[in-house]
């Protein structure tokens, strides 16, 4: 018996919705994939650089930036559980002028995604850092001797990554990174109750100093902006949520479209869990987001120390060392290699749907064919990994390419905006209009993200200044 295509709704895939909270817990579970890649780049990296730079001063940020971007995820969301449709299906959708058979956003999002490459590219050097602390042989000495060997180690661990979302591995490994993100999560509380007993303890003037809204200096724009853009939901992680959706059961489970109240109720239950899996992975993310800036602020910022190109798992390896002990460095080693791989794959897995679905559309093949939707997928799988370690070898700056990616998936965020208000005040069935709270919601969410943009191309850009910086650092 061949497996239903969840990509294909009809009758015979219908499910009741819960009716309770503790019914719909159980079908929770595309929000933490989200969440699975936010963790690593987001808040190990970006948060924490933020914090080294700006002190406590951009708390109220960093969590504004985790709250705020909810509610146009979740019209994303409730535009594929009512539709079916897949984020590249609802972008074509979209007014404006089509270059062949693909709306002008598809062709954009390619373009800028290009660019978004950077991102992960100082993901996986993230990684590679963390497996030479690890095995300290692996690393090239001062004078540049077994410098081959990060090549080597750069590869294995594209590979790797490949050979998991190729093979369909990806389910397994994911609940496995799930637990471990959890025992980060802890060790990370531990640590930051630790540090309260020690002589950097955090004050309450110093909370309430980062809980007061004020616009970071010129020279701390550039890292905000970064992590506005990678904190929280991105843009990236906004267009994958449809997939984890759709692929979860949900638009199957609400079925085709009909004109009676049987499936206006269904489907309004399927957005209601959906709601439930958006918000609570935003509380989880967001606190373990505020820890990461706390830790940052708390002890690289009082001792002035940034990441620098070459050590920065090193660097952030002393916020933990500093409050519980040397013995923890290894600990946050294996974790943070154990995070961020997971980032990366489950990165990597949103962009094998997103580019195999975008090439669909382009009309290079048919993306609700099953057997050639997985070629796509698997034939994508093997080529970025390897894209992202050669970036990686000739930047070799994993910060500076993280906040860069950061910039990319704010501006990518305008475009995902505008497409959640067309959705919301144009192709949403009016039996699931919205209450007035979510509109204002909406469009509190929207105003913040084009606020964010504008400053980011009025005060971010050139381009060429940033990129200098990679290669002198």
């Amino acid at each position: 018996m061949t497996e239903r295509d969840l990509y294909t709704r009809c009758s015979s895939g219908i499910l009741a919705p819960p009716e309770t909270f503790a019914a719909s817990l159980r079908h929770l579970g595309p929000g933490f994939i989200l969440s699975a890649s936010i963790v690593g780049s987001g808040e190990l990296i970006a948060t924490t650089i933020m914090g080294a730079k700006a002190g406590f001063a951009l708390l109220w940020f960093i969590i504004f930036s985790c709250v705020i971007k909810v509610a146009v995820q979740l019209e994303f969301g409730k535009h594929a559980v009512s539709s079916g449709e897949t984020t590249m299906e609802s972008l074509n959708s979209l007014p404006g002028p089509k270059i062949g058979s693909a709306n002008w956003s598809i062709w954009l999002w390619l373009l800028l995604m290009l660019t978004k490459t950077l991102q992960l590219g100082g993901i996986i050097g993230a990684v590679v850092l963390g497996v030479e602390q690890l095995f300290p042989g692996l690393a090239p000495d001062s004078a540049g001797g077994a410098f081959p060997t990060r090549y080597v180690t750069t590869l294995v661990i594209a590979l790797l990554v490949s050979l998991l979302v190729f093979k369909g591995y990806y389910s397994i490994l994911e609940k496995a990174s799930l637990v471990m993100i959890a025992i980060f999560l802890v060790f990370t509380i531990a640590s930051l109750a630790m540090l309260q007993t020690t002589p950097s303890a955090i004050t309450g003037a110093e909370l309430t100093q980062g809980l007061i809204p004020n616009w970071p200096d010129q020279a701390t724009l550039l890292i905000a902006i970064g992590a506005f853009g990678i904190t929280g939901v991105g843009g990236d992680e906004i267009l994958a949520y449809n997939y984890w959706l759709i692929e979860k059961g949900y638009a199957s489970y609400t079925g085709p479209r009909e004109n009676n109240q049987v499936w206006e109720q269904r489907a309004k239950g399927w957005i209601r869990v959906m709601y439930w899996d958006a918000i609570l992975a935003m509380i989880c993310y967001t606190l373990m987001t505020s820890m990461f800036y706390l830790l940052g602020a708390a002890i690289l910022h009082r001792a002035g120390t940034l990441p620098a190109k070459g050590n920065l798992i090193e660097t952030l390896g002393t916020m933990y060392t500093q409050t519980l002990g040397p013995g923890a460095k290894i600990i946050f080693v294996v974790g943070a290699v154990v995070v961020l791989y997971s980032t990366m794959f489950a990165a990597l897995a949103a962009w094998t749907r997103l580019y195999a679905d975008a090439l669909g559309q382009i009309g290079l093949f048919n993306f609700h064919n099953p057997k050639s939707r997985n070629k796509a997928i698997g034939i994508i799988a093997c080529v970025f990994p390897l894209a992202w370690g050669m970036l990686y070898l000739f930047f070799e700056a994993p910060g500076q390419l993280v906040i860069i990616g950061g910039v990319i998936t704010g501006i990518i965020l305008l475009l995902v905006v505008f497409a959640a208000l067309y959705f919301r005040y144009r192709r949403l069935d009016p039996r699931l209009t919205p209450s007035k709270f979510y509109d204002v919601a909406l469009w509190t969410s929207a105003i913040a993200i084009l606020t964010v943009a504008v400053m980011t191309l009025k005060d971010v850009i050139p381009w060429s200044l940033l990129f200098n910086s990679i290669t002198q650092s």
